[in-house]
């Protein structure tokens, strides 16, 4: 087994910013040699997750609006009292998505859904530039 340590750094707009990390993951997983395994793509930070969806217009809109009613912006969150930096939302949304995730690839391909594609989620109440983290496990 082989182990490599790769970073994608995405610029976000936060606020539920969406980026379609597919293309640099395959292109990770495609240089680095190795033909089956798995990769894990992790988010750093606390405002921000990682999942699947299908990367589309409607999906962009409808995935945000779904959080938005979970874990609604404007209402009081103990975080925010605490630090007064207005994104306790942010975390709550992060929390739930997850940071990172888990896909398994064979023959130097990401085995995903016809329409499956891993995203970024930036929550935060910022523009952010972040450094997602990417390892593949393999041989």
């Amino acid at each position: 087994m082989k182990f490599q340590t790769h970073r994608l750094s995405v610029s976000t707009r936060g606020g539920n910013d969406i980026h379609d990390l597919t293309p640099g993951v395959t292109k990770l997983l495609d240089d680095s040699g190795l033909e089956q395994g798995q990769v894990t793509v992790f988010a750093p930070g606390s405002t921000a997750g990682v999942t699947t969806i299908e990367f589309e217009p409607g999906l962009i809109r409808d995935l945000p609006e779904a959080l938005d009613r979970v874990a609604p912006m404007g209402v009081p969150y103990h975080h925010d009292a605490a630090w007064g930096d207005g994104n306790g939302y942010a975390h709550v949304r992060a929390a739930l998505v997850g940071a990172s995730l888990v896909v398994p690839f064979h023959g130097r391909r990401l085995i995903l859904g016809t329409w499956q594609q891993v995203v970024l989620m930036d929550f935060d109440n910022r523009p952010r530039r972040r450094e997602i983290v990417v390892q593949i496990l393999g041989e």
